[in-house]
Order: C-alpha cells, then structure tokens, then sequence
C-alpha cells in the first residue's frame, strides 16, 4: 500500500481532529467515552490520534457518528466545528 500524500494526510488529521472535538463536546474523557459505548479507550485514543498512520475507514467514523448522534454527513461538514 502506498503511503499517504500530503491532501490524505491533511484530510486524515481533520478527521481525528473533528472526532476529538465531538467526543470532547460530550463532556466526557476517553476513557468515560469508552466506557460508555463499550470501546477499548486505546482505539478511541487511534481515532482521535494525528499519528495514525492508516487512517479510519467510513464505517468507524459511521460508528462513531452513531454515538455521538449525528449523520456522516453533518460529521464531514468541518465549517461546523
């Protein structure tokens, strides 16, 4: 697999960065959201890290837009953060 260029990355550091910003929003921690939504809090801490190198496939962020209660749709609307 080829590595990330640089709009991948730039997009794939959005994505953790607007999974924070939501999961933050709910006023819980990692591990409070973990808990909750019956995650391991070390794959919340991949989701929300820059460092990762593969990224989230649309079916995690669908997930996780799940918990939080809103559409991938409004998820990927990054003029709303």
């Amino acid at each position: 697999m080829a590595g990330l260029n640089e709009e991948d990355i730039l997009l794939k550091n959005k994505i953790a960065d607007r999974i924070k910003f939501l999961r933050v929003n709910t006023g819980l921690s990692q591990s409070e959201f973990a808990k909750k939504f019956e995650i391991d809090r070390q794959i919340l801490n991949r989701w929300e890290s820059k460092n990762n190198k593969r990224g989230l496939t649309i079916y995690t962020i669908s997930k996780f837009c799940d918990f939080v209660g809103m559409s991938l749709k409004d998820f990927f609307d990054f003029g709303s953060q």
